[in-house]
């Protein structure tokens, strides 16, 4: 995961804006911060620690972020879209790719890989959140936030099958959401991976087959 997380160089003062100084300087952090989170957990996780990685004095970790449960929030957002620029995740160009796509089961198959994309970015710190939620009722708070608006994203998916009349008879756009949710959520991804011992190439594969042959009219 580490690696995947955007790293910035240190600002040069005599040519960047202030605005982009503080920019970078909070690339640092999210890069330093997701690599101590990823090797130590979050409850062995300092701000200290992921301040003097970042090459920054801890205030300056906590004046950018406010606590280490921000901090984490924060390393997930940019995991899950790949960069911080401010453009939400439904608003990327690869999801304008999939709504102009016709054909119903390379829409899934479109999905899916971008899907993988992000899990693979984020199943680190998924790892980590989720063995923190029963010791942090608000991290636990904010994991069940968190799969709730992946829900919601599938509704997008489920949408468009819905629009090209492809679903399967007796499927509404909310069952049909809540299917390719349950089969393909980041939970899910977890649990091929870590335990079935899938590749994340199979779990894109295998899973693309299942939800087209769940969801579809004619899966293919």
């Amino acid at each position: 995961m580490a690696e995947r997380v955007k790293r910035a160089t240190k600002p040069d003062s005599g040519r960047l804006t202030r605005a982009e100084q503080a920019r970078a300087t909070r690339r640092r952090i999210v890069a330093a911060a997701a690599d101590q989170f990823v090797a130590r957990g979050y409850g062995a996780t300092l701000l200290d620690q992921v301040a003097e990685r970042a090459g920054v004095a801890v205030q300056t970790v906590y004046f950018h972020f406010g606590n280490k449960r921000t901090l984490l929030k924060h390393v997930m957002d940019v995991a899950a879209v790949g960069d911080d620029e401010p453009v939400p995740l439904l608003d990327r160009p690869w999801v304008g790719e999939i709504r102009q796509e016709d054909d119903p089961r390379r829409i899934i198959e479109l999905w899916l890989a971008h899907g993988r994309e992000i899990l693979e970015r984020v199943a680190p710190l998924m790892r980590v959140m989720r063995g923190a939620t029963g010791t942090d009722p608000e991290l636990a708070a904010q994991w069940q936030t968190n799969q709730q608006q992946t829900r919601s994203a599938y509704g997008m998916l489920a949408d468009l099958l819905a629009a090209r009349g492809a679903l399967r008879p007796g499927l509404d756009t909310e069952l049909a959401r809540d299917i390719a949710f349950t089969l393909s959520n980041a939970e899910t991804y977890l649990q091929f991976t870590d335990v079935c011992g899938w590749t994340p190439e199979q779990w894109q594969a295998r899973t693309a087959g299942i939800l087209c042959a769940a969801l579809l009219s004619v899966p293919g």
